[in-house]
């Protein structure tokens, strides 16, 4: 399993978003592991293959990260990293879940903590990170929103690999829909490599982190 902080990603000089290792307070809300008492491991991926892990412990108010990094040739250091949750009611019903950056004199309610150099998770503000997205040709954006449109659907990451199936409980215009959407991103991302192909090298491999999370109670 590849350490912490191994991907990173620049844009102009400047790291970016899609380099490092994030947690989605959203994705977690959705899988429904923030209920108290409960802990699950967190997991990221590149191109199918592993590349880190963490534990975490979910409590009413916070959310604790357990994990070892190092930093150069220094020892693994091991982290019992709490993150705290705050929750606020939805329009429509229901409350959504924030985490508050737990960066020394910061504390903004985000939805994405991401890890850095310092070896701690922090809000893509205090990691000056900009986002992925800035400055990406036509065909990189194409695959990124492809490659989104995959991972709603459950489908196996890369355009390049074949098509998946309906997934469970979503509704068939919902599917018909992203689908729809995925074939014209792939065809705008597959005509933009064929002509860097031709005349501009050869295309470049997408590039991200895909997580996942992996629930149990502590009970």
């Amino acid at each position: 399993m590849g350490g912490m902080g191994s991907g990173r990603g620049y844009q102009g000089g400047k790291r970016t978003t899609g380099g490092c290792y994030q947690i989605d307070v959203r994705k977690l809300q959705r899988a429904g592991v923030l209920t108290a008492g409960g802990s699950f491991a967190w997991h990221w991926s590149r191109n199918g293959e592993p590349v880190a892990t963490i534990q975490a412990r979910a409590e009413e108010d916070r959310l604790t990260l357990i994990y070892s990094h190092k930093r150069g040739g220094g020892d693994w250091q091991a982290m019992d990293y709490p993150v705290r949750l705050e929750w606020t009611a939805c329009t429509l019903g229901g409350r959504r879940a924030w985490f508050l950056c737990p960066a020394n004199g910061c504390g903004r309610r985000v939805a994405l903590i991401y890890w850095g150099g310092a070896g701690i998770f922090a809000c893509r503000h205090c990691y000056r990170l900009a986002y992925a997205c800035q400055g990406e040709g036509a065909d990189d954006r194409a695959m990124r929103r492809a490659g989104k449109i995959r991972e709603r659907l459950c489908w196996q990451a890369g355009i390049a690999n074949p098509d998946g199936c309906k997934p469970k409980g979503m509704h068939w215009r919902t599917f018909e829909r992203l689908t729809a959407e995925h074939d014209t991103f792939v065809g705008v991302s597959a005509g933009r490599n064929r002509q860097a192909a031709c005349g501009h090298g050869l295309p470049r491999e997408p590039r991200g982190l895909i997580c996942f999370a992996k629930w149990r109670s502590s009970g």
